[in-house]
């Protein structure tokens, strides 16, 4: 009796394991598709010249309402910085926490996208928290493939960040809300505890649940040093 607790018990922390692995899996795939379809439509989307120049992206799919937050949201995703001379790196698991952005376009679940626009930026990404606005300054991001992208939101702030909800898409501040590891789901995709400076700033192979997201990253960005070099 005693050695079939233990092998139940064995199996059902193995099911959870691989449970909670489809689940990070799926968020990976939800991010690729929240991105595909954000520069899809390049009219209504992120200006090109912004995702080349961007250091790191961070997409945020689906995150809601929550109600242990006093005005504020929640959601997982993953950030995704650009090695050097090397594309675009492994995903790093995020927790969005704060804030109160949803109520401006509807509060329904929220696709969050973010841009960090220089090397300070990407360095307060890798710690174990940054808070936008205070730790790396944030504005809402313009819309449109002809979008000023020299304004001087652009030229001054660290991060710029995007929403959409029931299909409105806009540029919005994100002043307030923050952005701490997921070591949990780091865990589950790298088969390792990892934090994400291990992640962000190391040549950390990149599991095969995120290649549709990096697939994404390069169709729509060209690789930052030809974009700086056509500046």
């Amino acid at each position: 009796m005693r050695k079939f607790l233990v092998l139940t018990v064995t199996l059902c922390s193995s099911s959870f394991g691989l449970f909670a692995q489809n689940k990070a899996d799926e968020r990976l795939q939800d991010a690729a598709r929240v991105l595909h379809e954000i520069m899809d439509t390049p009219d209504k989307g992120i200006p090109q010249d912004l995702m080349n120049k961007a250091y790191c992206v961070v997409v945020v799919p689906g995150a809601k309402k929550a109600a242990f937050l006093v005005g504020g949201e929640y959601g997982k995703g993953f950030a995704v910085c650009r090695r050097h001379h090397a594309g675009w790196g492994a995903p790093a698991a995020v927790i969005m926490e704060g804030g109160s952005f949803g109520f401006q376009i509807g509060g329904a679940d929220t696709d969050v996208v973010m841009l960090v626009m220089n090397e300070h930026g990407m360095k307060e990404l890798d710690k174990s928290k940054v808070t936008l606005g205070a730790d790396a300054s944030v504005a809402a991001g313009p819309v449109g493939r002809t979008a000023a992208a020299d304004t001087d939101a652009f030229m001054t702030a660290e991060i710029l960040s995007w929403s959409r909800s029931k299909g409105v898409f806009a540029g919005i501040a994100l002043k307030g809300a923050s952005l701490r590891s997921d070591e949990k789901d780091n865990a589950e995709l790298y088969g390792q505890p990892m934090k994400n400076h291990d992640i962000l700033m190391t040549p950390t192979p990149v599991p095969a649940a995120a290649r549709p997201l990096i697939t994404e990253l390069d169709r729509y960005s060209m690789h930052k040093d030809n974009a700086d070099r056509t500046q």
